[in-house]
């Protein structure tokens, strides 16, 4: 119990910050989080050891969000790839094309398969290495990069789309 506690105490605010790059309500935000360390309790005994603790716990709060989006029939993951803001731009049509462009970027994001959104989210978001994403997954480090190279390539191919 004490080695939990250690855990949760250690780990709490990276895996919030983490879930909050997916989830912008940061009420949401704190009941997944919660949500995540009390998932990570009850099946605490199947952590094996073979990945760092810290990939374990973003592979339960990735699956813990994904668990309410699909409960709650929200079909959209809102995934900021772009820096919010306008940069210390006051020119409005910058302002309004970052807007557009972050938008699109959630969007094709969004319609990734699983296998490659998970991918995208546990490198851009978490900043696992791809052999912690592999071991994450249940895949090899070759295959997470592989994955990474064709969701990127997807990614571009859907944001020509938008013509940005």
């Amino acid at each position: 119990m004490n080695e939990f506690e250690s855990i949760y105490n250690e780990y709490f605010k990276r895996i919030y910050a983490f879930l909050s790059k997916m989830c912008p309500d940061p009420f949401l935000c704190e009941e997944m989080t919660q949500e995540t360390f009390y998932q990570a309790f009850i099946s605490f005994h199947r952590y094996d050891g073979s990945c760092e603790i810290f990939t374990w716990l973003a592979a339960v709060a990735k699956n813990t969000y994904f668990k309410y989006l699909r409960k709650n029939r929200i079909q959209t993951v809102d995934i900021d790839l772009i820096p919010d803001g306008d940069g210390g731009d006051a020119d409005p049509a910058t302002v309004y094309q970052r807007k557009m462009t972050g938008e699109a970027v959630k969007k094709a994001v969004s319609q990734l398969p699983n296998k490659y959104r998970d991918v995208v989210v546990l490198r851009i978001y978490a900043e696992l290495s791809f052999a912690d994403i592999g071991k994450s997954l249940g895949i090899s480090e070759n295959s997470a990069k592989v994955i990474f190279f064709r969701a990127k390539k997807m990614l571009k191919e859907a944001l020509n789309e938008y013509q940005l």
